[in-house]
């Protein structure tokens, strides 16, 4: 897979797919700071610090952003996934991936094409197979796309995320083979 490439959202407009370093840091705190504080689909319940959003994002990992396509390089961006071995060694085939959508561009198909770039990339890489840790039982939005792409929920994890009432919900792991991709 070669980056940068172009894309149309269902409405037509024109997004940039590209790898992602680290002088997109502060647009990627910007919109990771908007997804921390709806607290619907990732485990931090604070923005983390430069140098935390530095490890978790990039440190190891291949990160992936979306932007609107000819923009300036401040463009807020549209969205991002990250894609590393979720073990070491032995079963560093095992990918893993978290993704994170600007709330302006949800249900316009952002979520699937970097749902399925991702799919391909990591299949490109020679990872075997992905596996998400802790999608959030009540996130149906993100089950549902999952799902459409091919993944199978393989366990329920109970009580695994906090909510900001104080209750929690389940955590599901979901898998996907990319031996078919």
């Amino acid at each position: 897979m070669r980056f940068p490439f172009e894309a149309k959202l269902k409405n037509g407009s024109a997004i940039t797919i590209v790898q992602a370093e680290r002088r997109d840091m502060p647009a990627l705190r910007r919109l990771y700071d908007v997804i921390v504080k709806e607290g619907t689909s990732f485990p931090h319940d604070r923005l983390p610090t430069v140098e935390e959003c530095d490890q978790y994002w990039f440190h190891g990992k291949s990160t992936v952003a979306a932007y609107p396509a000819a923009t300036q390089a401040d463009a807020a961006m549209l969205g991002a996934f990250y894609l590393k071995p979720n073990w070491p060694g032995r079963a560093r085939h095992v990918a893993n991936a978290g993704f994170i959508v600007a709330p302006g561009c949800r249900n316009t198909g952002l979520g699937w094409l970097l749902g399925a770039t991702m799919l391909q990339y990591a299949k490109d890489l020679g990872y075997r197979s992905v596996i998400f840790n802790l999608v959030f039982s009540e996130n149906h939005v993100a089950r549902r796309l999952w799902t459409k792409l091919g993944f199978r929920e393989l366990a329920a994890i109970p009580g695994a995320v906090r909510k900001d009432d104080g209750s929690y919900q389940d955590a599901l792991i979901m898998w996907r083979s990319l031996m078919e991709v």
